[in-house]
């Protein structure tokens, strides 16, 4: 559960206002502690990032399309990824 930025500036402002510990503020407020550890080192949540595929979709087709009768293993090989990898994509694009 991700809470809003204003919550987490709230509970930071409460606990030091108020002196409270981490505990008595996560009792508080019902939360881990180990939020409120976290909020106080960086109250903004990390922006997550996509990794890109090393497998592109319109190439791992016409790989496909030109050795039909491949294992999965030589494919990987060309892509320079593992066979789960070419597993992974047939299975998703299925």
């Amino acid at each position: 559960m991700s809470y809003s930025i204003d919550f987490r500036r709230k509970v930071i402002f409460t606990m030091e206002e108020e002196g409270l510990s981490i505990q008595e503020t996560a009792k508080q407020f019902r939360i881990g502690s180990a939020s409120i550890s976290r909020w106080i080192n960086q109250i903004e949540p990390k922006a997550s990032t996509t990794r890109q595929r090393k497998i592109d979709k319109s190439e791992l087709i016409k790989d496909v399309e030109q050795y039909p009768d491949a294992y999965q293993k030589e494919p990987a090989e060309r892509f320079g990824v593992c066979q789960k990898a070419i597993w992974q994509a047939l299975k998703k694009w299925d």
